[in-house]
């Protein structure tokens, strides 16, 4: 794992994902603590448990997957990083986008933490845009 955990954590859910793996295993800290809350009540991915092992912590996460016709897999995640380590994008509340007209999502990191871009509109607040989610 680098130091951008952001990138990390999409990543990881990515591979997952296009390798139609059910679990998925990354480090826990708060930012991914928070993502992960946020994919978990959007309802992007199924179940979320912490698992402690030789003084590292860990975020189990279960993908939600849907079945395409007989036994093929459609990929139910989509995920771009925006906000990168040599690069920051940042967005007041006027200018958040809105990915495919409201149906996804852009995690934004604010003053108040993180938080989806509905709840950055409704509060009247800007910040940094780390992932687009559709």
């Amino acid at each position: 794992m680098g130091k951008d955990t952001v990138a990390d954590i999409i990543t990881s859910i990515r591979n997952a994902d296009m390798n139609r793996k059910g679990m998925v295993q990354i480090s826990s800290t708060s930012i991914n603590e928070n993502i992960v809350k946020i994919l978990l009540r959007e309802g992007f991915i199924k179940n979320v448990r912490k698992h402690c092992e030789n003084d590292k912590s860990f975020l189990v996460l279960t993908l939600r997957h849907r079945r395409k016709g007989k036994g093929s897999y459609k990929n139910i995640l989509n995920l771009k990083q925006i906000s990168r380590t040599g690069l920051r994008i940042y967005s007041n509340y006027q200018r958040i986008p809105r990915i495919l007209g409201g149906v996804g999502i852009v995690i934004l990191s604010t003053s108040q933490g993180i938080m989806t871009d509905r709840e950055a509109r409704s509060e009247g607040i800007g910040g940094e845009v780390l992932c687009y989610i559709w």
